[in-house]
């Protein structure tokens, strides 16, 4: 039975990968997780099931590798027949609001027991992608949820842009959040996947973010990013913002794609464009029009929506109807639009949105 650390090294031999010392260096913690789970369990009425092994808290800035490592942990469980999940974590924590909801119709006296019963049915591992905690309410459910899960023996791997300490930083009655920190340093083991080499940012060096006009040709183009960058993966993401649904046409690991008027066209304000610059370390963002005074409402929102990306460095990749400096020409809001022009010139400068921690 392959390990770990050989598949990996044999990716790095025929190209599929690119070594890096940083990745190779946590791949013993994976092994140590892949081997303990495909230890065979002996079924019996006087055998004790084996105590599961410890799982997994990787940190670290994006495009390290992260999700490729995690990717290639469930592949090789699955080929090697243990029940795993992987799952992004805001996908999860939906899941989980709404079973709460139908077990609270149902009238369960203990909502989240049911729902947590239905996650640990028949898996012995559940990876997750990108843990990060923003809302209140996933705050007030996680650290209750993951001592059932450990209770059921399911084994937790997750990533995180975050140390432990830094999650759900600064949250409201974030004292509450704190025993769930401590769970992690408990049930996971906790380390940093620290590499000076961005990859995803490696992928984009010396490309086109920015197309214009907005046509076929442009579109084209923006798909091979996207399959660059997924692998032509993507999912609907639903993020929760003070209790309103704010929806996300695609997504995958930190990348987002949606049209202007999916995030522009609608009602949204700034704590839904701040929740999305902290689930996506990419936005795709296709077929900005050109903005005046027909589409004023669209076009302050679309000025509300850069600012959030640009503060939180997030790498945008967009097609236009024109350049930054001539979106924006005429109308109440011109002038003030220049800020934004600039901000969306800087945005296609060589290394923006690389990691600066």
């Amino acid at each position: 039975m392959e390990t770990l650390p050989q598949i990996y090294a044999a990716r790095v031999a025929d190209g599929t990968l690119h070594h890096d010392a940083a990745q190779e260096a946590v791949l013993p913690e994976f092994e140590r997780i892949r081997a303990a789970l495909t230890i065979p369990v002996k079924r019996g009425f006087f055998r004790k099931a084996p105590e599961p092994p410890k799982g997994l808290y990787l940190w670290g800035g994006v495009g390290r590798g992260k999700s490729m490592l995690m990717d290639l942990f469930v592949e090789v469980l699955v080929a090697q027949q243990v029940p795993v999940r992987r799952v992004h974590f805001h996908a999860f924590m939906q899941e989980i609001h709404r079973g709460l909801h139908a077990a609270r119709k149902s009238g369960a006296e203990d909502a989240l027991a049911p729902v947590a019963r239905e996650v640990a049915k028949d898996i012995r591992c559940l990876a997750f992608d990108e843990m990060q905690i923003t809302d209140i309410t996933d705050a007030m459910v996680v650290g209750r949820l993951f001592e059932f899960l450990f209770e059921a023996g399911v084994v937790v791997v997750t990533t995180s842009n975050r140390v432990p300490d830094d999650l759900y930083k600064d949250g409201l009655n974030r004292q509450l959040f704190l025993p769930f920190i401590r769970l992690i340093a408990e049930k996971l083991v906790v380390r940093e996947l620290f590499s000076p080499r961005d990859y995803r940012q490696d992928r984009l060096s010396g490309a086109q973010v920015f197309f214009t006009p907005a046509n076929e040709r442009s579109r084209a183009e923006i798909d091979k990013v996207w399959e660059q960058l997924t692998g032509g993966q993507g999912a609907p993401l639903t993020l929760v913002v003070n209790k309103r649904a704010v929806e996300i046409p695609a997504f995958h690991n930190g990348v987002a794609r949606a049209r202007f008027y999916d995030l522009c066209g609608r009602p949204l304000g700034p704590a839904d464009y701040l929740a999305l610059a902290e689930a996506a370390r990419v936005l795709i963002l296709e077929d900005i029009p050109q903005l005046g005074r027909s589409n004023f409402n669209e076009a302050k929102r679309f000025v509300t929506l850069i600012d959030a990306l640009y503060e939180a460095r997030v790498q945008l990749i967009a097609s236009a109807a024109a350049e930054p400096e001539m979106l924006y020409v005429e109308g109440a809001g011109a002038f003030e639009f220049e800020r934004t022009a600039s901000r969306l010139r800087e945005m296609q400068s060589e290394g923006w949105g690389r990691d600066e921690d």
